[in-house]
């Protein structure tokens, strides 16, 4: 069960402060999109997202999109906000994730990975040994697969309150 369970959890990517990352020793981030920082296949970008990366940025943390979408959805989003990105990751599969911790030139003890699923993103930053920062998702899913996922999360993410993990 320790494999599904998020380091951490916060309401939305704008609850992670700089001020958080700075005393965990986190100098970089490897970022999901969909439902982590927009709506699913959306190229816009939420106001508070907006301003939560600008101080991430402003402090000196280092960004980087991973997604398991392919890149002609994830490379025109990283641009718009200036990061480099990784696509198709395969994520729970660590490689996807040591491909973006390179971009960042940093060690595994300096960087987290930031998503809203267990099964991809929890999993797959345990698998390779950083934390998760795992936030709610922004919207509802409408996909059938994404919502079997939802429910299958749903015990996993029970335990872990049970076991005292607290939602920032």
């Amino acid at each position: 069960m320790a494999l599904f369970q998020p380091t951490e959890m916060f309401r939305g990517v704008e609850r992670i402060t700089p001020e958080y990352l700075a005393q965990k020793g986190i100098r970089g981030l490897i970022l999901d999109v969909d439902n982590t920082l927009t709506g699913h296949g959306s190229q816009e970008l939420p106001a508070q997202v907006d301003a939560w990366l600008r101080a991430v940025k402003a402090a000196g943390v280092r960004l980087v999109i991973a997604s398991n979408n392919v890149e002609k959805r994830v490379a025109p989003f990283a641009q718009r906000l200036g990061v480099a990105h990784c696509a198709f990751c395969c994520k729970p599969a660590p490689w996807g994730l040591a491909r973006a911790r390179r971009i960042l030139g940093l060690a595994k003890g300096e960087v987290a990975l930031v998503g809203d699923q267990i099964f991809t993103d929890a999993l797959g930053a345990n698998l390779y040994g950083i934390p998760i920062l795992l936030v709610q998702p922004m919207y509802e899913d409408t996909k059938p697969s994404i919502r079997l996922k939802r429910a299958l999360e749903a015990p996993v993410l029970a335990h872990w309150r049970k076991k005292g993990g607290r939602i920032l």
